[in-house]
């Protein structure tokens, strides 16, 4: 058998490589597992069509790992200000970065720049052992160690194993972990446009009767758009021309940053809501989508991920003397520690994709009014912008 791995991580996404990569600099041995090698950041004309609002906090982790200095200044935004429109004149909330003593809300940054990056990071570290493309085939756990065989027969042994291997995680089913999957009927539409008006570093969201239509920015005079829109009606606007795309887009924002013209191609992709029953077995944790699964509407997805990045490294740096990292109880630490912030994004995500989905003038004039009512309330707001900024 080859060495036993102090940890050996599932899934080199996001999450997956930027765990590789604190672990490693924490003085663990990793090995990290990814069947598909990342692909090239869009080239200068062009904008991924996945994008992220990073929160300060994940910024911050990330620049302590010398990745964010490796992203291109250029394709990265500041997110200043956010306007949040209810679906009547009277719900609207409104947060600022400077009200709040922030620099800023979020910062916007394409997905394949950010994965290239961390690989760029892992690369120059040179003691991380990664194993790419390779595709895990089963999964054995002991007393004394987890064991991995891939798909090529080779296997792979470690303390710990680690899935951060998405949203239909193997990991997690290997281990047989239970994840309650709710499908909200919805598709995630998104694209990315040029911009008839500056959109002066503000993000905009609407929740309407056809979903939830959210522009962030992006650098220039450009806009990343995600609508969250009911499985028919997105499929309608993925069928739509580049011409009217654009302009259905103008007209549901209200023209906010004027008319708009298409630069990427519009996809979708499904949503849902998991709630998985426990973060850790022995020998195992999961983090990431593979440990919970949001809508996008707060866009905290990734930034779920990357806070059970950075509590699982302090929680395995910080174990004792030879302990084990696949001991349960110091995983369970880790769980604890997590369960707050993912069911509070579970209900907070969930509550609000279901109130504003329901179809009631009662709920319509409640929803709004409370809109309105807390933007009147600046400590709430501030508060609200904090937890999201962490």
């Amino acid at each position: 058998m080859s060495q036993k791995h102090d940890a050996v991580i599932i899934g080199g996404g996001l999450v997956g490589a930027s765990l590789a990569l604190a672990l490693q600099r924490a003085g663990l041995d990793v090995a990290l597992i990814e069947p598909t090698p990342p692909q090239a950041p869009a080239a200068a004309a062009d904008w991924d069509s996945r994008i992220y609002a990073i929160s300060p906090g994940n910024v911050a982790f990330l620049q302590n790992l010398d990745v964010w200095p490796r992203l291109d200044a250029r394709r990265v935004q500041r997110v200043e200000a956010m306007a949040i429109s209810g679906d009547a004149p009277a719900g609207r909330l409104e947060f600022s970065a400077y009200e709040a003593g922030l620099r800023e809300l979020a910062w916007i940054v394409e997905g394949s720049a950010l994965l290239q990056a961390l690989h760029a990071a892992i690369a120059d570290g040179g003691q991380l052992r990664m194993v790419c493309p390779a595709q895990a085939a089963s999964l054995q756990v002991n007393a004394d160690a987890a064991q991995v065989t891939l798909a090529d027969g080779a296997l792979i042994a470690a303390q710990l194993v680690i899935g951060t291997d998405g949203g239909d995680s193997w990991v997690r089913r290997a281990a047989g972990i239970n994840a309650r999957v709710s499908d909200y009927r919805q598709l995630g539409v998104v694209a990315n446009f040029e911009t008839e008006k500056s959109h002066g570093g503000s993000a905009f969201q609407w929740f309407r009767a056809d979903g939830v239509l959210a522009l962030l920015p992006l650098p220039g005079k450009r806009v990343s758009m995600v609508w969250s829109a009911p499985e028919d009606q997105a499929h309608k606007l993925l069928a739509m021309d580049a011409a009217a795309l654009a302009d259905a887009v103008a007209a549901a924002s209200g023209g906010v940053v004027g008319g708009l013209r298409l630069l990427t191609p519009a996809a979708g992709f499904p949503l849902r809501l998991a709630h998985v029953d426990n973060l850790v077995a022995p020998r195992i944790a999961l983090a990431g989508d593979a440990a919970h699964h949001v809508h996008p509407l707060a866009g905290q997805g990734v930034n779920l991920g990357f806070r059970d990045v950075r509590e699982l490294v302090t929680v395995l740096a910080g174990r004792a003397p030879l302990q084990d990292c696949g001991d349960l109880s110091l995983l369970r630490r880790y769980a604890r520690a997590r369960r707050e912030d993912i069911v509070t994004m579970e209900i907070g995500t969930d509550g609000l994709q279901k109130l504003f989905a329901a179809q009631s003038v009662w709920l319509s004039g409640a929803r709004n009014s409370g809109m309105a009512v807390v933007n009147r309330l600046p400590f709430l707001k501030n508060l609200l912008i904090r937890q999201a900024a962490a």
